[in-house]
């Protein structure tokens, strides 16, 4: 299916089970986390969307100029494009909280997104993002669930940059958890253990 925005698939879920909107890393695609979606939260909703830039053939959601250094400008425009999905999202499945994945580079646009606009999602997941920056102050993440989860050897999101962002959500009020594996960027079993945890919490 086609949006404005952007290419997606969806799953439909049960009753009114949430939203779970799922974000790939560079070189994924929307079906990349579909079947995790479904393992970690079997009744929901499952959106995935599709990066609309292509980097030697690896799709992204945005651009960048070199490892760790994003295009500015556009990332703002597709910080404002996965909003205004978010946002249709929302209106076309009312009633139905909504909760995103985001792994790396999927990660990143969903950071940025809170950064902007928190009320767009209810629990976010940011597995190895990294925000090379500072973002301004936003009070409307106050009380927004966030889980972070990351490698302390990752050599693409070094692990300080992880905590500064870890600890930034904390400051503006965030329900902010940092969950650690000893190894690299690699997704690992514990760390999809606490997004069970996260998301399926009452």
């Amino acid at each position: 299916m086609t949006s404005e925005a952007y290419t997606f698939i969806e799953k439909p879920g049960q009753g009114t089970g949430p939203v779970f909107v799922l974000l790939h890393g560079t070189g994924g695609d929307e079906h990349q986390f579909m079947g995790l979606g479904h393992q970690l939260l079997p009744q929901a909703h499952l959106v995935g969307v599709r990066g609309d830039v292509s980097e030697y053939g690896a799709l992204r959601y945005f651009r960048r100029t070199g490892e760790g250094v994003y295009d500015m400008a556009d990332l703002a425009r597709a910080t404002d494009k996965l909003d205004t999905f978010l946002r249709e999202l929302k209106e076309r499945l009312p009633g139905r909280p909504i909760y995103a994945l985001g792994y790396s580079n999927g990660a990143n646009i969903l950071a940025s997104v809170l950064f902007k606009a928190p009320e767009r999602v209810d629990r976010a997941v940011l597995m190895h993002p990294l925000i090379p920056f500072t973002p301004e102050d936003q009070p409307g993440l106050a009380g927004r669930a966030v889980l972070i989860t990351a490698g302390r050897a990752d050599p693409i999101c070094p692990a300080p940059e992880t905590q500064k962002l870890g600890d930034w959500f904390g400051a503006q009020g965030a329900k902010t958890e940092i969950v650690w594996h000893a190894g690299g960027h690699e997704v690992r079993p514990e760390e999809l253990q606490a997004v069970q945890r996260f998301v399926t919490a009452s």
